[in-house]
Order: C-alpha cells, then sequence, then structure tokens
C-alpha cells in the first residue's frame, strides 16, 4: 500500500536524523552536559547556588529539630565547607544499591530523605538532587559524616566517586561536613562572592529562629559573621523597616497551624506608599507568591474591612477598602512549613498546594482579628492609614487614567522629546534614558536610528520614595517614561502591577553623567523602576550605560585610548610614557562634552559598549536600601555612604 513506510528508511532520512543520533546520558553525565536545567546558569548566580544547595541540606536537618549549628567557609583557592551538627549523613549500607547512603545520595539523582515518611516531614528539597548536582559540577568534593561514635570519610571528582568510604577515627560529635570546589570547565566565573552568600544566610538566619549561622572568608584575613536571630521573622521585618517611621512600632505577630500546616507571620505598617510582602515555604523564597500569598491577602482585607466596620471606623454608605488599599505601606514576611509542597516548576518561585490558601486565610484571619482587638490604638491607626490609602487610590486613579490614556494613543500620542527608532520589534528595540537635552541632541545624532530611541529627561525626576502615587503618576517627566515605553498599569491578577504586554522597547539603558549628579539621577530612576516598574527589572530589561571616565592621547593626537576605571588610566600612560611621548589626559564629567562620534563609539555602540544589567539578588535588602538612601532619615544614610565610599575618588 502507498501508506506503508520502511521504518529503517524513514528514520534515517537524508541520513540526518535516526537510531544512531540518539543518546542516552548516564548518571550525573546530564547534570554536567546541560547544568543550567539544574542550577539555572553557569554564571556567578549558579555558583552560589551550589553553596545554597548544600546548607539548605543542613538547614533541614534544623527543620527536622537536629541541627542548630551552621559554619559555611569561603576558602583561599574559592572552593566552600558547609558544616552543621545534625545527625550525620546515614553511611550504612545499601542493599539494593550495593553502596552506602551516603554516596548513593552524592552519586545518584532522586535520592535522599525527603521521599518517605520518616527522615524529613519538612523540607526544602523535595527532588533529590541538590547536593548531587552539586557534586556533579564540583571538579573534587570531600565529604566527612560524624555519626553513631565515628567519624567517616568519602570522595569523589565530577561527580564520580574516587575514595570509598572509609573510617577516619572515633568522635564524639555528630553532623556531616561537606568541602567542594566548583569545575572550571563549567562555570564561567568562579569567585564567590561574600555578600551574596551573607544575604542569604542571614536570610536564613532570620526564617529559622534560634539557629546559629556562621559565614567566613579566609580570603580576606579571616572575616567572621555569625547571624543568630531569636526573634526570627520578627526581627526580619524590623530590618528591612529600620529606616521607616513605623504605624505599629513593633511588628505583628502570627503563628498558628491549620490541618499540619505551620503559618508564621509578621507584618508591620509604616508611613510608605509601597507594598513589600515576602513569602517563604520551608525557607524557599516564593518569588512569585502563590496561594499562600492568595490566602494572606485575603484574610488581610476582609479581617481589616470588618474591623473598620464593626468599630464604625467605615461607615455603611462608604465603600469597602480595596486589597491595596489595606496593604499600602505594608511590610510582612510569610513562611510556611508544609509537609508535601508543591511548586509550579523546578525553579519553587511559586506556591501550587491549593489547601494552602484556606489554612492560611483562617491563621491570619483569627490571629489578627484578637490582635485588633487587644490593641484598639494601634487598630485605630492602621486603618487611618488605609483609609488615607483608599482616599489618595481614588486620586491615583485619576492620574493613572491619564497615563493609560496616553498610552492607548500609541505612536500619535508619544512624548515630544522621544526621537524613536525605525523598527517595530521591541526585542531588537532599544530606549535611552539620557540626562539632559544637550546630552540628549548628541545621543540623537550619534545612535542607530533603526534600533536606537533617546528620550531626554529634564534634570533629576521626583523621588517616587517620598511620594504618593498619584504625585508621581502626575510627575511630567515620568508620565513621558510610561508612553515612551508603552506599558500601563494593572492586570488581571493585580490593579497595581505593571502590564506590559505592549513594551516597545526590551532594553532601557539609563545614561547620565559620570560624576555625583549623574549617579544620583541614575539612583532616583532606579528607585522609580523599583517601586513601580520592578517588572522590567525582573524580566532582564533594564540596563545602565558606562560612558568612560579618561581618553588618554599621545600629545596633542585626536586617537586616543579611552579608559573606564583608574588602572586602565594608569596603563594607558605608562604605555605612552614608555614610548617616550608626551600624554594628555581628558577628564569626562558630563555626556555633553563627547562628540556624537565619541559618544557612539564608547557608549552606545553594541559591539563596544559596555552595559550593566540591573537585578534584583535579594529583594528584601534592595527594599532596604531604597528606603535608606531615598527615605528622610539622615543617619543612617550618611553611615551608608561612609562605609561604601571608602575607596572613591570624586573630582570635585
Amino acid at each position: 500500500m502507498a501508506n506503508n513506510i520502511d521504518i529503517e528508511e524513514a528514520t534515517t532520512v537524508n541520513g540526518q536524523y535516526g537510531a544512531d543520533q540518539i543518546h542516552v546520558l548516564e548518571g550525573l553525565e546530564a547534570v554536567r552536559k546541560r547544568p543550567a536545567m539544574y542550577i539555572g546558569s553557569t554564571s556567578a548566580r549558579g555558583l552560589h547556588h551550589l553553596v545554597y544547595e548544600v546548607v539548605d541540606n543542613s538547614i533541614d536537618e534544623a527543620l527536622a529539630g537536629f541541627c542548630n549549628d551552621i559554619r559555611v567557609i569561603i576558602h583561599a583557592d574559592n572552593s566552600i565547607t558547609v558544616r552543621d551538627n545534625g545527625r550525620g549523613i546515614p553511611v550504612d549500607m545499601m542493599k539494593k544499591e550495593g553502596k552506602p547512603a551516603v554516596e548513593v545520595i552524592m552519586t545518584v539523582l532522586h535520592a535522599g530523605g525527603k521521599f518517605g515518611d520518616g527522615g524529613y516531614k519538612v523540607s526544602g528539597g523535595l527532588h533529590g538532587v541538590g547536593v548531587t548536582c552539586v557534586n556533579a559540577l564540583s571538579e573534587s568534593m570531600d565529604v566527612e559524616v560524624r555519626r553513631g561514635g565515628k567519624c567517616y570519610g568519602i570522595a569523589f571528582e565530577q561527580g564520580k566517586t574516587t575514595t570509598q568510604l572509609y573510617v577516619k577515627g572515633d568522635s564524639d560529635e555528630t553532623g556531616t561536613t561537606v568541602h567542594f570546589k566548583p569545575d572550571a570547565t563549567i562555570f564561567s566565573e568562579l569567585v564567590y562572592s561574600y555578600e551574596t552568600l551573607r544575604m542569604r544566610i542571614r536570610e536564613l538566619a532570620f526564617l529559622n529562629k534560634g539557629i546559629t549561622i556562621t559565614l567566613s572568608d579566609e580570603r580576606e584575613d579571616g572575616k567572621t559573621e555569625t547571624f543568630h536571630f531569636g526573634g526570627g521573622i520578627i526581627e526580619f521585618v524590623n530590618y528591612v523597616d529600620n529606616n521607616k517611621d513605623k504605624i505599629n512600632a513593633e511588628p505583628i505577630y502570627l503563628e498558628g497551624e491549620k490541618n499540619g500546616i505551620i503559618v508564621e507571620v509578621a507584618m508591620q505598617y509604616c508611613d510608605t506608599y509601597s507594598e513589600n510582602v515576602f513569602t517563604y515555604v520551608n525557607n524557599i523564597n516564593t518569588e512569585e507568591g502563590g496561594t499562600h500569598l492568595s490566602g494572606f491577602r485575603k484574610a488581610l482585607t476582609r479581617t481589616i474591612n470588618g474591623y473598620a466596620r464593626k468599630n464604625n471606623l467605615l461607615k455603611e454608605n462608604e465603600d469597602a477598602l480595596s486589597g491595596e488599599d489595606v496593604r499600602e505601606g505594608l511590610t510582612a514576611v510569610i513562611s510556611l512549613k508544609i509537609p508535601n509542597p508543591q511548586f509550579e516548576s523546578q525553579t519553587k518561585i511559586k506556591l501550587g498546594n491549593s489547601e494552602v490558601a484556606p489554612a492560611v486565610s483562617a491563621a491570619v484571619s483569627e490571629i489578627l482579628t484578637n490582635y485588633l482587638e487587644e490593641h484598639p490604638k494601634e487598630a485605630k491607626q492602621i486603618v487611618d492609614k488605609v483609609i488615607l490609602a483608599a482616599t489618595a487610590r481614588h486620586a491615583a486613579r485619576k492620574a493613572r487614567d491619564l497615563v493609560q490614556r496616553q498610552t492607548i494613543l500609541g505612536v500619535a500620542g508619544l512624548p515630544g522629546k522621544l526621537a524613536d527608532c525605525s523598527s517595530n520589534d521591541p526585542t531588537k528595540c532599544e530606549l535611552f534614558l539620557v540626562e539632559g537635552d544637550s546630552a540628549g541632541g548628541t545621543a540623537k545624532q550619534g545612535r542607530d536610528r533603526e534600533h536606537q530611541a533617546i528620550l531626554p529627561l529634564r534634570g533629576k525626576i521626583l523621588n517616587v520614595e517620598k511620594a504618593m502615587q498619584h504625585r508621581v503618576l502626575d510627575s511630567a517627566e515620568i508620565k513621558n517614561i510610561y508612553t515612551a515605553l508603552g506599558v500601563s498599569i494593572g492586570t488581571a491578577e493585580d490593579s497595581k502591577a505593571l502590564n506590559v504586554e505592549k513594551l516597545r522597547y526590551h532594553k532601557v539603558i539609563i545614561m547620565t553623567d559620570a560624576d555625583v549628579d549623574g549617579a544620583h539621577i541614575a539612583t532616583l530612576i532606579l528607585t522609580f523602576f523599583f517601586r513601580y516598574m520592578r517588572e522590567l527589572i525582573e524580566g532582564g530589561h533594564v540596563y545602565i550605560a558606562t560612558p568612560p571616565l579618561y581618553k588618554v592621547s599621545q600629545g596633542t593626537s585626536k586617537n586616543g585610548v579611552y579608559c573606564w576605571t583608574e588602572e586602565e588610566r594608569t596603563n594607558a600612560i605608562a604605555e605612552i610614557t614608555a614610548k617616550n611621548g608626551k600624554f594628555e589626559v581628558q577628564r569626562y564629567k558630563g555626556l555633553g562634552e563627547m562628540s556624537e562620534e565619541q559618544l557612539w563609539t564608547t557608549t552606545m555602540d553594541p559591539a563596544n559598549r559596555i552595559l550593566r544589567q540591573v537585578t534584583i539578588e535579594n529583594a528584601s535588602e534592595a527594599d532596604r536600601v531604597f528606603s535608606m538612601l531615598m527615605g528622610d532619615d539622615v543617619p543612617p544614610r550618611r553611615e551608608f555612604i561612609e562605609s561604601n565610599a571608602t575607596y572613591a575618588n570624586i573630582d570635585a
């Protein structure tokens, strides 16, 4: 029959794709072949993720009640040691595998103590791949287990066992020590950031009250910090709100258990205009929220409305307070301990358990109702704050509607100062936010008109940290940014969220002068993006241009070397001097000092420019820093600047 197809022939069509082209990756080969599938990336982010995976195993021991001391050491060669005083990984022989349990855990994917009922009631790791991946992506790993009066050792290279389990000696302690060195053939970055590890370790100490975690850096003369927070997430909220004016002096703390789900919430209202709710499940930061966040929001809105009605703070004929009203100025940390969490992906950034929402909602409603009844003074202050937010919301809606209308107008309604690009493909288009008309004019002359658009900004934009939403949306410069980008406010899920469906540029580049004023303007713009357009940052759309600081030329020659650092300038001068030439150094303090050709060559040409992508490594820390730098409280800002500007050379 005509429909009969020869199978062998079909699978080898054109000699391109047949059975011979099908490969099965054995053991940990899959991890080494496609590491990003398991740890997210092979850049600095993935490098630090290795540490988190090992530390999370120690934290799981703490959650089980068997560990209270964890130590993390960064060695001089950028290898890592993680030591805990837990039970120690089992070392007895597994009959089916014919290997000791510790070896199976370290070398076999989907092996661990979190699948059955006896090992861990609650844990962050569910798939049994974390520490196995660390082993696979390390050039070497040494594991020491202290258990049953003995100290055991086992060693690996690139995930393969090189030294079988052996007894090192006797020990009256229990616990596990893991020492590993990331594989240089896998990772593009091999230097650990102390600050990055510090932020995560501090976060874990907040989330697990009573646990002591120590971080040491042997690269910096034994630099050591110890994190221990007896108040847990209460101290977490106080830390985030350290530089804010608080409405309730002490955070409201809620702790309860519903259907085997432990719910822990700390929340505080401040005299600010942004909402900052951080959610965690078994110590995992669920950045996109999920069912626990939905349950919390519903309970918060319902409870505060109920209290306001009951106490005649909200009249019967007045509209109910909306969710965005009750969350304005709120800082909250929600931490759940769940036996079997279900995440929407391996990245674990959104919780999917349907049973969690009613459990969280019930726990929050019950305890928050009790708090409001027992603290009438604080309750009235909170409700007054929320009612004020509702009043401001109506004013903001008018400003928002104006922004929306301008956005809907499309090209005809674009800001007059915008020099748009020709291309209509957002993925290829860039928008430069440029400081001042002078630099904007130069940028317009030097740009690639096909793909690069220029929007000059007049002076310093509004400090949104100190302004209510309707004032922000009334700002001419900010309205121009909304309109130029094509974004709008409000999605099906959140009326205050940024809608990026019609985003016109996939690269938004902040380009300011390389001086103190330029840095200040860049910070103001970043504050606006963090508070009102965080989705653009999280989507990887926001960048900072890096214009050169110097041009070093030989004598009066127009040709020269552009330098972005003091080291580059010194090297350029030395090179010219070595040729017995006279040198001349030009310091660029402003973009307007450059010709259009120079600006293009150094700062705008995709082939040569240096762009720094803006990312958020830790949302709670970012919130704290923005509040400190852009808020009203001067002493913490002064302290921050003095401690971080030690080595800055500022041209007056």
